[in-house]
C-alpha cells in the first residue's frame, strides 16, 4: 500500500466520486462503467434505491471513508467500510476510479493509493454497480461475469445472502470484525468466522481469545441455536470442496435486516427495522446468556442457565478440584470417576445426553455416510474416542462426528440441541439404571399418598385466588382513564415461546421476566407474578394503574398487562442491556462504562426521579430505587422500572408513615427502615448511594476496609474527609474522566446521604447541582454511617447479590 501508484492508475480516466458527506447527492446512477465520469457530492445508488455508496465521516470525527448504507431508511447506517484501515484526511483529493488496463478499483488521495480492490479474473468492459442487496460488484458489462464483490470483504456487518466462511476456488476468508469504537471503523478485537475443521462450527474471538462458540451445523441449524417458534430467519450452511460458508435470509422478505458485531458490548448482534417507530429493533444477540462464555465449565463440565450453580459435571464425573469448584471456579474442569482402560475386561457403554450444544470440534473425526450404529462401534473400536453424535438429526439422523480429546464447551439447550453419547463404563450405567428404578418408585408411593391431600387443600387455594384476579380485573377495568391494552395469556405464551428458559432476563421479588416478540415484530419483556411471590396482586394493581399514567424519557414504559386464570403479568418495552447492576458490579462489564455513559446515566436517573416528584400528575414517591431497578436501552440510556412498592401524595404533600416498610437493604433512608417515614427525600437518600455506587462500582452493603465495619457510605465519607475523594473512583475507568464532574457528584451523593432529610435537597436541586458549576455546602455526617453499622442489616456484605436476586424487605413493622 505504501509504494507509488502504476501511471495507468494516475492517467485511468474512469469512475470519479467527489466527497460526498451530509447533503443530498445532485447526481445519482444505477451503474458506473469507464466512460462515466461523476464530480460534485455524487453517489451510486442501486437499482431500486435500497443502499447507496459514496464517502462519509463518523459523527465524532473528521476522517473520511468510502462506504455502503442504506438510502430507504432515515437513519444513516453503514454496512460495508473500504478504507476502514486507511482513512482520508484530506477528502478535496480522493478520487475512486476503474482502472480500463489492469481492471483494479482502486481509492486515490493525491495520486497515493488509500484502497484497492484487485482482482485476477479479466473483463473486457468494466462496470461498476451497486445491486439491491447491498453488494458493490465489479463486472463485465457484455458478459455480466463477475471479478470482485463487497460480499467478499465483509467488514462488521453480515447482511442477507452474504456469506460468512470460506471460498477455497478463489481463496477468500470472508469473516466479520467489529468497528473498533462507533467513531472507528478500524478493525477492533472482536471477530466471527467460520472454523475450518473436519466439523466447521461459526465462532467468536476477543483478540487471540475464543469468545464462544454457535455448535456445529445439525442439519437444521447450529446446535446452540434454541427452536424458536416464531423464527424471522432461515439459514443455509454449504460445506464441500469448493465452499464452507453460512448465510440467512429474512422469512419475510419485506423487512429489513442486519447482523453486526458489536465491539463495545462484545457482541453479535440481529437488528430488524421497525418502519412505524423508524428505529432499529434488537432481535437478539450472541452470547444469549452466561452460558454461552467458552471453556465456562472446563473439560467435561455441562452449562445450564437453569441450574444452580450453572455448571455441573457430566454423568460420570466429578470436579477435578472440588475446593475451587465450591468456590465458582470451575476453570479445571471434572474428571472421571472411574478411568478407562481399553485393555480391561470391564465393558465399555454410552451414556445418552440430550438437548446440547455439541462439545468444541478442533479434534473430531466426521464421516456423513455412517449410520448412529456404525458411529457407535467406530467409537468403541477407538481407545481415544470419548463421544459421539450424529452429524444431521433429520429424520432419524445421519452421519458420524467422533470426539477424540477432552468435551469442552458443552451447554444445555432448552427446546433445541442435540443427544450426544459419552463413553464410560457399564457397570457405571447399570448403577444409574438400577439407582433411578428405586427412585421412581418411591416417588410413585409418595405421590400417591400426597395427591389426595393435595387436591382438596388445591380446591381451595384456586377458587381463592380465581375470585381476588376477577375482582382485581374489575377494579383495573373501572380505571376511566387507563388506557392500557389487555393482552391475553396466548398472546403472551407465543411471544416468549410458552416461556423458555432462554428467553428468561432475570427474577426478583415479583417473579420472572422473560423477554418476548409481539406477532407484530416489537419486543417485549413480560414480568410474571410467580405463586410464590411476597409481591402480590396489590403491588401489581398499584403498578398497572400508576406506571401506565406515566410518560417520561427515563422511565420504562408499560405497554399493557394480561390478567388470566392463575396469571398476572405486566408487558413493557423491552431494554436490550438489561440493568445498570449487570454492569457497574460485573467486573468486566464494568469497563464498557466510561465516565461520559455513567453521567449520562447519572443525569437521566435524576431527571426521572424529578418528574416523578414533581412534574407527573401524580406525586409519586419509588420507595425502591437501586440499580437493578435501572434499565438501560440500546444507547445505555437509563429507565426507572418497578413501580409496584411506590406511593402516590396529592397536592403539596411530601410525605407520609407506614406500619408495612417495603424496598431494599443497602438502600433505604434511616428514617423510613426505622421509624416507617417515607418521603420525597427517602429517595433523595436512595438516589445518593446509587450515585456513589456508579462512581465506585461498589455496592454499598460490602465491607471496604478490614480493620473497620465500613459499608460504601461510610467509605466515602472517611475518604472526603481525608481529602481523598478520588480514591473511591471505579479503577477500571483508568484515568480517563472528567475530573470536576466525578467530584461534584460525589459531593452531591453525601448531600444527598446526610441523616435528617431536611438536609438533603430536592431532586430539582439536585438536577441543578449537576448541570452546574456553582459552590455545593459542605455535607453532613451521612446516615447509616458507623463503624459498626447502626443497623445490623447495613452491616452485612452479599456476594452474590444481583438484579436477579434482590433481597427486598416488604413486610417489616416500624419501631
Amino acid at each position: 500500500m505504501a509504494n507509488p501508484p502504476p501511471k495507468s492508475f494516475i492517467k485511468a480516466a474512469t469512475l470519479f466520486l467527489s466527497l460526498f458527506l451530509f447533503s443530498p447527492p445532485s447526481v445519482a446512477v444505477d451503474f458506473l462503467t469507464a466512460s462515466q465520469n461523476l464530480t460534485g457530492a455524487a453517489t451510486l445508488v442501486s437499482e431500486k434505491g435500497f443502499f447507496e455508496l459514496g464517502f462519509f465521516s463518523p459523527r465524532n470525527s473528521t476522517n473520511v471513508y468510502l462506504g455502503i448504507w442504506y438510502k430507504i431508511i432515515p437513519i444513516r447506517t453503514i454496512v460495508w467500510v473500504a478504507n476502514r484501515e486507511n482513512p482520508i484526511v484530506d477528502s478535496s483529493a480522493a478520487v475512486l476510479k476503474i482502472n480500463t488496463t489492469t481492471n483494479v478499483l482502486v481509492l486515490l488521495q493525491d495520486n497515493a493509493v488509500v484502497w484497492l480492490a484487485n482482482t485476477s479474473k479479466s473483463v473486457e468492459i468494466p462496470k461498476l454497480q451497486l445491486l439491491d442487496n447491498g453488494n458493490l460488484v465489479l463486472k463485465d458489462a457484455k458478459s455480466e461475469v463477475i471479478s470482485w464483490q463487497s460480499f467478499d470483504y465483509p467488514t462488521d456487518t453480515l447482511l442477507p445472502g452474504m456469506k460468512l466462511g470460506w471460498d477455497f476456488e478463489n481463496g477468500i476468508q470472508r469473516r466479520l470484525s467489529a468497528w473498533k469504537s462507533s467513531d472507528d471503523p478500524s478493525p477492533g478485537s472482536l471477530t466471527m468466522e467460520m472454523m475450518n475443521t473436519n466439523y466447521p462450527e461459526p465462532a467468536m474471538w476477543n483478540g487471540s481469545k475464543e469468545f464462544m462458540r454457535s455448535g456445529p451445523w445439525n442439519g437444521l441449524q447450529f446446535s446452540a441455536k434454541p427452536t424458536s417458534a416464531l423464527p424471522i430467519l432461515v439459514y443455509s450452511y454449504v460445506n464441500n470442496k469448493s465452499e464452507l460458508s453460512y448465510s440467512y435470509e429474512l422469512i419475510n422478505s419485506s423487512l429489513i435486516g442486519r447482523m453486526v458485531l458489536n465491539q463495545t458490548l462484545t457482541r453479535r448482534e440481529a437488528w430488524i427495522w421497525s418502519d412505524s417507530e423508524k428505529n432499529w429493533k434488537l432481535y437478539a444477540t450472541m452470547p444469549r446468556d452466561y452460558c454461552d462464555t467458552y471453556g465456562l465449565c472446563g473439560a467435561f463440565g455441562s452449562c445450564n442457565i437453569e441450574l444452580t450453580p450453572a455448571c455441573q459435571c457430566l454423568q460420570g464425573f466429578h470436579p477435578k478440584v472440588p475446593e475451587k469448584w465450591n468456590l465458582m471456579d470451575y476453570a479445571d474442569g471434572c474428571v472421571r470417576n472411574k478411568p478407562l482402560n481399553c485393555s480391561s475386561t470391564d465393558k465399555l457403554g454410552f451414556a445418552q445426553i440430550p438437548g446440547l450444544k455439541l462439545p468444541d470440534t478442533q479434534l473430531t473425526w466426521v464421516n456423513e455416510s455412517m449410520s448412529l450404529n456404525e458411529c457407535r462401534d467406530k467409537c468403541l473400536r477407538n481407545c481415544s474416542c470419548v463421544a459421539f453424535a450424529n452429524t444431521d438429526i433429520r429424520g432419524s439422523g445421519s452421519g458420524c462426528a467422533i470426539w477424540l480429546g477432552d468435551l469442552i464447551d458443552i451447554k444445555v439447550v432448552r427446546r433445541g440441541g442435540q443427544d450426544l453419547y459419552v463413553r464410560m463404563l457399564a457397570s457405571e450405567l447399570e448403577t444409574k439404571k438400577k439407582t433411578s428404578s428405586v427412585v421412581v418408585g418411591v416417588i410413585i408411593g409418595a405421590t400417591v399418598l400426597v395427591i389426595a391431600g393435595l387436591v382438596l387443600i388445591g380446591f381451595y387455594i384456586i377458587r381463592s385466588k380465581r375470585r381476588s384476579l376477577e375482582g382485581m380485573g374489575k377494579d383495573l377495568g373501572q380505571q376511566e382513564d387507563l388506557e392500557l391494552p389487555f393482552l391475553d395469556l396466548a398472546t403472551i405464551s407465543n411471544a416468549t415461546d410458552n416461556f423458555a428458559s432462554y428467553n428468561k432476563l432475570g427474577e426478583g421479588g415479583f417473579g420472572a421476566v422473560f423477554r418476548g416478540r409481539l406477532a407484530d415484530g416489537q419486543e417485549i419483556a413480560v414480568k410474571r407474578l410467580s405463586s410464590y411471590s411476597r409481591q402480590g396482586t396489590e403491588e401489581f394493581k398499584n403498578e398497572v394503574i400508576l406506571i401506565a399514567k406515566l410518560q417520561h424519557r427515563n422511565l420504562v414504559k408499560l405497554l399493557g398487562c394480561c390478567i388470566e386464570g392463575e396469571e398476572k403479568m405486566l408487558i413493557y418495552e423491552y431494554m436490550p442491556n438489561n440493568s445498570l447492576d449487570s454492569f457497574i458490579f460485573d467486573n468486566d462489564r464494568k469497563k464498557l462504562l466510561d465516565w461520559s455513559k455513567r453521567f449520562n446515566i447519572i443525569c437521566g436517573v435524576a431527571r426521572g426521579i424529578l418528574y416523578l416528584h414533581q412534574d407527573s400528575r401524580l406525586r409519586i414517591i419509588h420507595r425502591d430505587l437501586k440499580a437493578s431497578n435501572v434499565l438501560l436501552d440500546i444507547d445505555m440510556n437509563p429507565k426507572i422500572s418497578d413501580f409496584g412498592m411506590a406511593r402516590t401524595f396529592g397536592g403539596d404533600q411530601t410525605e407520609g408513615n407506614t406500619r408495612r416498610v417495603v424496598g431494599t437493604y443497602g438502600y433505604m433512608a434511616p428514617e423510613y427502615a426505622i421509624d416507617g417515614q417515607f418521603s420525597i427525600k427517602s429517595d433523595v437518600f436512595s438516589f445518593g448511594i446509587l450515585l456513589l455506587e456508579i462512581v465506585s462500582g461498589k455496592k454499598n452493603r460490602g465491607i471496604f476496609r478490614p480493620n473497620q465495619a465500613l459499608n460504601l457510605i461510610g467509605h466515602a465519607w472517611k475518604l472526603w474527609n481525608e481529602g481523598k475523594p478520588l480514591e473511591l473512583v471505579d479503577a477500571s475507568m483508568g484515568e480517563s474522566y472528567a475530573l470536576s464532574e466525578v467530584l461534584r457528584c460525589i459531593h452531591v451523593s453525601l448531600l444527598c446521604l446526610q441523616q435528617h432529610p431536611e438536609d438533603r435537597p430536592t431532586m430539582s436541586n439536585v438536577v441543578l447541582m449537576l448541570s452546574s458549576e456553582s459552590t455545593l455546602a459542605q455535607p453532613k455526617q451521612p446516615g447509616f454511617y458507623m463503624e459498626t453499622g447502626p443497623v445490623e442489616a447495613y452491616s452485612h456484605s452479599s456476594k452474590n447479590e444481583s438484579s436477579t436476586n434482590e433481597l427486598t424487605i416488604t413486610l417489616m413493622e416500624a419501631r
